[in-house]
Formats: structure tokens, C-alpha cells, sequence
């Protein structure tokens, strides 16, 4: 019973990936997760204010940054990196202390984190991209939308909130107990299994573990930043998210939206989109096809529906 109280308390940092265990053809849950994922035609390392970050490059088109959970690496999205990959050049990132990427002395911290996605994307040679983040990864790009406006085209922010009030109140006291006591109780979980697979130091989880709950004991509201946004922005939840809905409404409404009727030819839409996916959970919606298939039209600005007005004057 505790273990699976830890996983719903970790989940409140964003969580990851599928559980472990054996799909009907026989595999386990990571070799499936892994068959659903391209083969990377770029990897290695960049320097980013004193964190060596690790990230990967594949598919082909515009290029999206995607930026995985806490306690993920950027492998959780699964079938997802997939399918975005398969329309969109996806630069995938193993964010500070996770995965790949080693913990080093600095805290972890969202503006931090935002500040050195920037570095990266200067590194690497983009000017622009479209941007989209699960959870905490959703915090580090909304701060790098904050903080620079002109690398971010369009901004896809999945089950993340703009202040610490918006979880339900019950997942505070939980957050607050997060620290290296914990660690061994986390063995076993697909948190632990998939960071001492990979991490360049994988004695350093119970840092991680102290670090992350400094992080989510540190109260913020960035209610004030978001609407200095200009760039088009999604915000997508599971309708049984860990997000008070009052929190994603407000939200959206800061963005823009939900503010007014729409207009007979939607001439008061907001730039801005909210897509709520029905029967998924903020623990199962990063690995949804169904946020690839909703985010997709958005990042490609395609945008089919028309006016009933329009109809009407095309049918005559």
C-alpha cells in the first residue's frame, strides 16, 4: 500500500511511463515501449550552465523540443515519440538529473531548467521551434516560453499547472514528503528501474529524490506570466487529471479563452486551444495516441472546422 501511495505521490512531479509488466504478445512493457520508438539519428550531449544534458534527434519536418515528467526520461512518452516523430523532427531531452543527463550540485528548478533549454536549442542550431511538455516537463517549457518568447513558435503544454494550488489538496502533503528516505521503497517501481538503467550515476537517486521534493515544497504562481504569452498555446488534461478542473479553466481563461461565445463565424476564437481526452489520467496521458493525434493539427496549424454559416453558403 505505501509503494503505491509513493507512485501517486511522484506522479505529482509528472510521473512516467507505462507499468511494468507483459504485454499479450509476450514482451515486457519496456521492450514494447522501446519497439514503438525510432531509431535516433542524432544523440549526445550539450553543456547548458554547468548541466551536461543529454538528447536525441529523430524524424524529419519542423522541429518540435519535447520534454518528458519528473522521475521519466525522455523514452516515457513511448508509442507518443512515435507518432510525433513521424511528422515533426523531434529533439528529446533528458532533463537535469534524470535519464541520462547527470544531477551534478545544482538544484532542480523550473526557471533554471528553462533558461538551459534555450542554451541547448542555441547549441544545436535552431533559432525556433514548437515546443511541448508533459507535467514537469510542461513547467520547464512554459518557463522557456516565459523567459524567451522568440525560440518558441507554438507551445503544447500537457497536464501542467501555472501554480502549486492547482493540484487537488490532498497531493500537497504527499509532495511535501518527498526525499531520500524513500528511495529504497521506490525499487521496483518503473521510476527507479528506468534511472538506474540509464543514469550516469545511478547511486544518485536518493539525491534526486531530495532534490525533487525541495523543488515541489517551493511555493509558486506564475499566474502573472502567462498572459505575457503570444506564441499560440495548447493546454491538454485528462478529464481525471491530478488538475482541479477550476485550475485548468483559469488557466485557459488567463491565456485568453473562455472568456466570450465564439461569435456565428468564430470571430471571437482565441488563438489558443484547450482539449480535455476523455478516460485518461494524468499517469496514462503521456503515452495516449490520442494526445498525439490532438496535438498534432494544432503544431501544424491545420485547422479543418469551418463556420455552419460557411456550410450553409456552400451548399447553395
Amino acid at each position: 500500500m505505501l509503494k503505491k501511495m509513493l507512485i501517486v505521490l511522484f506522479a505529482a512531479a509528472a510521473l512516467a511511463g507505462p507499468a511494468m509488466g507483459q504485454t499479450q504478445d509476450g514482451k515486457s512493457s519496456t521492450e514494447a515501449t522501446a519497439s514503438a520508438i525510432p531509431a535516433a539519428s542524432k544523440s549526445g550531449h550539450v553543456m547548458a550552465n554547468g548541466v551536461s544534458y543529454y538528447y536525441e534527434i529523430r524524424g524529419e519536418g519542423e522541429p518540435l523540443l519535447l520534454l518528458h515528467g519528473g522521475l521519466g526520461l525522455l523514452e516515457m512518452f513511448g508509442p507518443v515519440l512515435g507518432m510525433l516523430a513521424g511528422e515533426r523532427q523531434v529533439i528529446s531531452v533528458d532533463l537535469h538529473g534524470h535519464g541520462r543527463t547527470a544531477l551534478g550540485d545544482r538544484p532542480i528548478s523550473l526557471t533554471d531548467m528553462g533558461g538551459d533549454m534555450a542554451v541547448i536549442l542555441k547549441e544545436l542550431g535552431y533559432s525556433q521551434v514548437d515546443v511541448m511538455g508533459y507535467s514537469m516537463g510542461g513547467g520547464v517549457a512554459f518557463r522557456l516560453a516565459v523567459q524567451h518568447p522568440e525560440t518558441v513558435r507554438r507551445l503544447v503544454l500537457v497536464s501542467a499547472g501555472f501554480a502549486q494550488d492547482g493540484f487537488y489538496p490532498e497531493m500537497l502533503p504527499m509532495q511535501a514528503q518527498v526525499g531520500a528516505a524513500m528511495a529504497d521503497m521506490m525499487k521496483g517501481t518503473p521510476m527507479y528501474e528506468s534511472y538506474v538503467a540509464v543514469a550516469p550515476d545511478p547511486n544518485a537517486f536518493p539525491e534526486l529524490l531530495d532534490r525533487m521534493g525541495a523543488m515541489m515544497r517551493e511555493p509558486y504562481n506564475f499566474a502573472d506570466d502567462v498572459k505575457t504569452l503570444k506564441m499560440p498555446v495548447m493546454l491538454v488534461y485528462g478529464d481525471s487529471d491530478m488538475y482541479r478542473p477550476e485550475h485548468i479553466v483559469e488557466f485557459y481563461q488567463l491565456l485568453g479563452g473562455g472568456l466570450k461565445d465564439a461569435g456565428w463565424m468564430r470571430e471571437n476564437m482565441s488563438q489558443n486551444r484547450l482539449a480535455i481526452l476523455p478516460n485518461q489520467t494524468h499517469y496514462d496521458i503521456g503515452v495516449s495516441p490520442k494526445l498525439a493525434e490532438t496535438v498534432l493539427p494544432f503544431l501544424d496549424n491545420d485547422d479543418p472546422v469551418k463556420s455552419w454559416a460557411s456550410h450553409v453558403e456552400g451548399a447553395k
